[in-house]
C-alpha cells in the first residue's frame, strides 16, 4: 500500500524546504481536523461530497484538511476528486493505495497511516520533523463516506460536541436518506434521459418508497437514541467525528496497525465498542448528513444482511473479544424481532386452522393492538424528516409497516440461519456485486412460491371441508387452538405495552 504522506517528505524537493523552520512550525502546529473520505469508483459522487464539505463553516482558528483516499479505482474518481478540490477551494489530497484487499477499513487506515506513521513497516521509519509537527495539530478527524453529504453547519456542530468534555471519543451525525427525484419528471425525449437516470438522482414510486421507509427506521433508531441520553453503540462510518487520542487508544491496546479492522462486517460497530472501554460515543443533537437509500429490495436486503450478520457476528463470537454496555439492548433488539416473527407465524398457523375446521370466532378486541400500531406508525412517520403525506397514510394504515417489517423479518431469518451454517459469506463482497447488478433478487420467486403454497393449501382445505369439519377433528383441535391463541393474547400483550412505551418516549422534543 503506497501511504503517500499528507505534508512533504524533508527528503524531496518541495517549496516547503525553502522556509524556516518557525515558519514551517508555526503553520503546521495550527489546530486542525482532517477528513478521511474513502472512495471506490465514487466519480458519480465525490463532487457532491466535497461540496458538502465547501458548505462547512470550520471552528475560529482551526485548518481543514481533506484526504480522499482513491481505493482501486478504476473510474475518474481521483480526477474529479482534485478538480472538486481546487474548484471549491479545499486543502485537498488524494493518497492512491495498493495492494488494499480490506476495501474500505484498509483504505481509512492508509489515511492513518499517512499521518500517524506505518508501524508494519519493517524499516521502522521515523516521522519527520515537519510530520511530527503536523500529527500534533490534528485534533480531531471527520470519517465519512464518499457518497454522504454533510448540511450546512454539520462540522461546526461535530466540533463543538466532540470538545464539549474531554471523555468525548466520538460524534455522530444524525444520518437522513435522500429521498429521489420522481423519474417521472424527466420526459422521454429528454437527449440525457439515460445519463439522468444512472446519475442515481431518480427513482419511481417503488424507489421513493423503499426510500421513506428507511427514513423512517433510521429517525425511530436516532429518537431511541436522543431519549436514552444520547450515547449510542455505532458510529457510523457517514460522517463520525472522532478524536485522535480516542483513536491512537485503540490502536496501541488492540496492538493495531490502524482504528479499523475488518475482523467484522460491521467495522464501524466493531471500532465504537473498542471505544467505549474509555470514552464516551455520542451521537449529534443537530449535526445532519445526508445519505444514499438503498433504492431496490435487493440492494436493501444485502446491505441489512451484512449489517445484521455483523451485528450477530459481535453478540455471539467471543474471539472478537470485545463487548459494549449497549449488548444488552442489542440482544432485546434481536428478541423483539425474534417475537414479531412469533407473533405472525402464530397468527397465520392460529387463523387458518380455525377457519378450515370452522372454529373461529372473532373478538372486536383484536383491534386495541391494531389501532395502538396505527397511531405509533403514524407518529413515527410524521416525526420523519421530509416525509409526505402519503406516507403518513400508508404508515397509518399499517401497510407500509407491516411490508417494510417482512422485509427485515425475511432478513433476520436468513441471517440466524447464515450464523448456523459452515458457509460463511463476504458481507461486502455481497453488498458491492447486489449495487453493481452483478447478483440478483429472488422477490419474484419466492412471493410465486408463496401464492402457489396458499392456494394449494385453500384448495385443500375447501376439497376436505368435510373432513375438516368433522365433530372428532374439532374435538381433537380444540386444545391445541385455546392454547395457541392463550399464548398469542400473552405476546400481543407483551408487544402492545412495548408500543404504548414507545409513543410515551415520542412524546418528547427531540428530532430526528
Amino acid at each position: 500500500m503506497n501511504n503517500q504522506l499528507v505534508l512533504p517528505n524533508t527528503q524531496e524537493a518541495s517549496p516547503y524546504q525553502s522556509k524556516s523552520l518557525q515558519r514551517i512550525k508555526n503553520t503546521y502546529m495550527r489546530p486542525r481536523i482532517v477528513i478521511f473520505i474513502p472512495a471506490h469508483n465514487e466519480e458519480k459522487s465525490i463532487e457532491d461530497c466535497l461540496a458538502g464539505v465547501k458548505d462547512q463553516k470550520v471552528p475560529a482558528g482551526v485548518e481543514l484538511d481533506v484526504l480522499v483516499i482513491a481505493d482501486h479505482c478504476s473510474d475518474a474518481t481521483e480526477q474529479k476528486a482534485l478538480e472538486a478540490g481546487k474548484e471549491f477551494g479545499l486543502n485537498l489530497r488524494v493518497l492512491r493505495t495498493e495492494n488494499n484487499k480490506q476495501r474500505k477499513v484498509g483504505a481509512l487506515n492508509a489515511a492513518w497511516k499517512s499521518i500517524y506513521g506505518d508501524l508494519l513497516d519493517i524499516y521502522n521509519k521515523k516521522l519527520t520533523e515537519y510530520q511530527e509537527y503536523y500529527k500534533e495539530s490534528v485534533k480531531a478527524i471527520l470519517g465519512m463516506d464518499a457518497d454522504s453529504r454533510l448540511a450546512p453547519g454539520a462540522l461546526l456542530a461535530l466540533w463543538e460536541g466532540l470538545m464539549s468534555a474531554r471523555n468525548i471519543g466520538g460524534v455522530m451525525a444524525k444520518y437522513t436518506m435522500r429521498m429521489p427525484k420522481k423519474k417521472s419528471f424527466i420526459f422521454k425525449d429528454d437527449v440525457h434521459y439515460e445519463e439522468k437516470l444512472s446519475s442515481g438522482e431518480y427513482g419511481g414510486p417503488a424507489a421513493r418508497w423503499w426510500t421513506h421507509q428507511q427514513k423512517q427506521d433510521m429517525a425511530g433508531w436516532l429518537l431511541d437514541l436522543q431519549y436514552r441520553g444520547g450515547s449510542t453503540y455505532v458510529l457510523g462510518g457517514q460522517a463520525t467525528l472522532f478524536r485522535p487520542e480516542a483513536l491512537q487508544d485503540v490502536v496501541d491496546e488492540n496492538r493495531l496497525d490502524g482504528p479499523w479492522q475488518d475482523d467484522s462486517d460491521v467495522e464501524d460497530m466493531l471500532l465504537t465498542w473498542q471505544l467505549q472501554k474509555r470514552w464516551k460515543t455520542l451521537i449529534s443533537p443537530s449535526a445532519r448528513c445526508f445519505v444514499d437509500s438503498m433504492r431496490t429490495y435487493h440492494t436493501f436486503r444485502q446491505q441489512r444482511n451484512k449489517w445484521q450478520g455483523g451485528t450477530v457476528e459481535l453478540l455471539t463470537n467471543s474471539d472478537i473479544g470485545v463487548q459494549s454496555k449497549h449488548k444488552w439492548k442489542l440482544w432485546r433488539s434481536q428478541f423483539r424481532t425474534l417475537l414479531n416473527l412469533m407473533i405472525r407465524v402464530l397468527f397465520v398457523v392460529l387463523l387458518g386452522t380455525a377457519l378450515a375446521t370452522d372454529q373461529f370466532t372473532w373478538s372486536w378486541l383484536w383491534l386495541i393492538p391494531v389501532g395502538i400500531a396505527s397511531f405509533l406508525n403514524m407518529i413515527m412517520a410524521a416525526k420523519t424528516p421530509m416525509h409526505r403525506k402519503i406516507d403518513v397514510l400508508l404508515a397509518a394504515c399499517l401497510i407500509s409497516p407491516e411490508l417494510y417489517l417482512w422485509a427485515n423479518l425475511i432478513t433476520f431469518g436468513q441471517v440466524w440461519l447464515n450464523k448456523l451454517s459452515t458457509d460463511k459469506k463476504d458481507g461486502w463482497a455481497v453488498q458491492y456485486n447486489a449495487e453493481r447488478g452483478n447478483t440478483h433478487s429472488k422477490l419474484g420467486q419466492g412471493l410465486l412460491l408463496t401464492f402457489l403454497a396458499g392456494a394449494a393449501m385453500t384448495y385443500a382445505c375447501i376439497k376436505y371441508r368435510t373432513i375438516l369439519t368433522d365433530s372428532l377433528v374439532q374435538q381433537a383441535l380444540e386444545p391445541y387452538l385455546t392454547f395457541g391463541w392463550r399464548i398469542l393474547t400473552i405476546l400481543t400483550i407483551y408487544t402492545s405495552l412495548l408500543m404504548l412505551y414507545k409513543i410515551w418516549t415520542l412524546r418528547g422534543k427531540h428530532t430526528a
